[in-house]
């Protein structure tokens, strides 16, 4: 029988406790198993055509599906129900653990720990070392907590192992097999405090030997360890390092985005195109009549009993005689959202997106083309895969990308993904005023600055240096983050929850130029309108000048704007976590290619400010 052990939020196994991580609660460790080992059937499937195409380019044609993790309906079943063992299953991992009391260091399934389970307080299920009589065996005999231990073996390769306690402790392949104690020898936890000894021969070794130039000539070679599918691959010709329980180093996701917009300009063809399994076997108008009342009932394609019979039967036929393509193939996620954004006339009877057109500010009606609110937006996000030790490179050239550790042993059907429904602002710019901008001396000194930066950075990390996004890119990227900072103080949302989407294209025959800024919560704090209220032009403009006002000046001036990225080879010019930065969840770059000096005039540079004039 399976026993709960804890609680995660869904968005939360795709972003931090995913297949592969490790989730560190109260009283024990658990690794996350493969999806392979999830029950697929009480993952609801989620449509997005675009997502599901994207996802196959990457992972193979045989993804069919993507899908939400599965989720009580009951806040708080019967723990001694069926909908109590509803969830994802996990495992104890590292499998060594620590006795508070004697430091006992052992496998949790070496018969000395038992795990006691609490059904109704999940949190205080644990292991415990049983009958310890102390660390001199001279105290009554009672249970004593064990928990894990805190150090572990990683790779890039995307392995993780137990720390090799008998080898690091005898320096080496050993014949003993004596009893291993963890303990401390000062009063500080630093790692040279940190012992390792073992009772029968008497070898000791502190930690500080398990990093840097020591652990690299004391550790043994990876194993290739993949706990959260049971495998150990042949062969790893990666380092293996020593890392932390609960290190962010340890899982990092691969994900991939797309905004849920009717990209065929017709509701009714996009959407049987989202529910195309649903109408790929219907053969007369009669049964789309029975196909249409089973959606309703299930509440699966929300929207489609708004139209008539007739024209579903006719979108169903021209996708079935290819004058429309049934899956969505495009090579460009955002390509699309792009031209929907800027359409004239946004769509207003789709279920998952509703725009409406504003007025510019006036302020900055010379640098700023359009605003459309979303009142109605809906993003689904899927895992690919993780890395660990090094996080996941956003690159064109695959050979320059982190390797992507597995989901499942095998190639997967479907894969996690979760749906976040909320509203946003964007922002599209003037082209004209941009390509002027671009051509001055001042802002190509400041993109050859950034693009030093971006070329000693991939450099050191043995990385095609060809992929960088451009001197445009940084200019929206860094208003984008000025507004986030803003909009927080008064919509009413916290920082996190704010997301952004920044359009730079400028390869093909329409130059993109243009930046979305959303709600990204998972329920109905996504939708408070507070968000679309500020976006108004009476509350923009005032909100576009506070936030570069702000940047004027940074707290860490002069050292923030006279950030040079190309001496230390960083990503960011003129930008700071005090001035521009914002949260990880939010920024679809990692806080990089940020410079406020693209944007206003600062300490340094006064000539290649793109709202010189608004601000003047």
């Amino acid at each position: 029988m399976s026993t709960p052990v804890g609680e995660v939020r869904p968005s939360q196994l795709l972003w931090t406790y995913g297949p592969g991580a490790l989730v560190d609660l109260p009283n024990l460790s658990v690794v996350t198993l493969g999806i392979d080992r999830w029950d697929a059937t009480l993952c609801r499937p989620i449509r997005e055509a675009r997502l599901l195409a994207a996802v196959r380019r990457e992972l193979g044609q045989q993804v069919d599906s993507l899908r939400l993790p599965p989720i009580q309906t009951n806040d708080s079943p019967n723990p001694f129900s069926p909908e109590a063992n509803l969830g994802v299953p996990v495992k104890p991992f590292p499998r060594w653990l620590r006795c508070v009391k004697c430091g006992l260091l052992s496998p949790y399934d070496s018969a000395l720990f038992e795990c006691k389970e609490n059904r109704f307080r999940l949190e205080d299920t644990k292991f415990v070392h049983r009958q310890c009589r102390g660390s001199r065996n001279d105290q009554p005999a009672r249970d004593a907590d064990a928990v894990p231990a805190r150090f572990l073996l990683a790779c890039r390769n995307g392995h993780i192992d137990d720390f090799p306690w008998h080898y690091f402790v005898h320096n080496g392949p050993s014949a003993c097999a004596g009893t291993l104690r963890f303990f401390e020898s000062g009063a500080s936890l630093q790692t040279e405090n940190l012992w390792v000894k073992c009772d029968s021969c008497g070898a000791s070794r502190n930690m500080a030997h398990a990093f840097g130039k020591s652990g690299r000539e004391s550790l043994p070679a990876c194993r290739g360890r993949h706990p959260h599918m049971d495998r150990f691959d042949a062969t790893c010709e990666e380092e293996a390092r020593p890392v932390l329980l609960g290190a962010t180093n340890s899982w990092f996701p691969i994900t991939l985005s797309a905004l849920a917009i009717p990209v065929t300009g017709d509701t009714v063809t996009q959407l049987v195109q989202d529910g195309w399994d649903y109408f790929v076997d219907v053969e007369s108008e009669a049964e789309i009549v029975i196909t249409v009342r089973t959606l309703k009932r299930t509440g699966v394609l929300p929207g489609i009993d708004a139209h008539s019979t007739e024209a579903i039967w006719n979108a169903v036929q021209a996708v079935k005689n290819g004058t429309t393509a049934a899956a969505v193939s495009v090579a460009d996620i955002k390509g699309p959202e792009w031209k929907v954004l800027t359409s004239p006339n946004p769509p207003t009877d789709w279920p998952h997106f509703l725009g409406k057109n504003v007025a510019v500010p006036a302020a900055f009606s010379q640098e700023i083309a359009g605003v459309l609110l979303l009142e109605r937006l809906r993003e689904v996000n899927a895992l690919l895969g993780f890395t660990r030790v090094d996080a996941p490179e956003e690159t064109a050239v695959p050979a320059d990308r982190s390797p992507r550790a597995p989901l499942a042993p095998t190639p997967p059907t479907w894969v996690p993904a979760t749906e976040v429904h909320g509203e946003g602002i964007f922002l599209t710019f003037d082209e004209a005023a941009l390509q002027r901008w671009e051509a001055t001396a001042g802002v190509q000194k400041r993109a050859r600055l950034l693009l030093e930066g971006h070329r000693g950075w991939r450099a050191a990390r043995k990385l095609d240096a060809s992929e960088f996004p451009g001197v445009r890119y940084a200019m929206l990227h860094t208003l984008s983050h000025l507004l986030i900072r803003e909009l927080a103080l008064e919509c009413g949302y916290n920082a996190a929850s704010i997301r952004e989407r920044i359009y730079a294209d400028v390869e093909g025959a329409d130059p993109q130029a243009g930046i979305l800024i959303y709600t990204a919560a998972a329920d109905s704090d996504g939708t408070l309108g507070g968000l679309v209220e500020l976006g108004r032009p009476q509350n923009l403009g005032r909100l576009l000048a506070q936030a570069l006002g702000r940047a004027g000046i940074c707290s860490s001036d002069p050292l923030c704007s006279e950030h040079d990225p190309g001496k230390d080879r960083s990503l960011h010019a003129a930008a700071c976590h005090a001035c521009s930065f914002v949260s990880e969840t939010s920024c679809e770059k990692g806080n990089r290619y940020i410079d406020r000096a693209l944007l206003i005039p600062t300490l340094e540079a006064d000539d290649a400010a793109f709202f010189a004039r608004a601000i003047a």
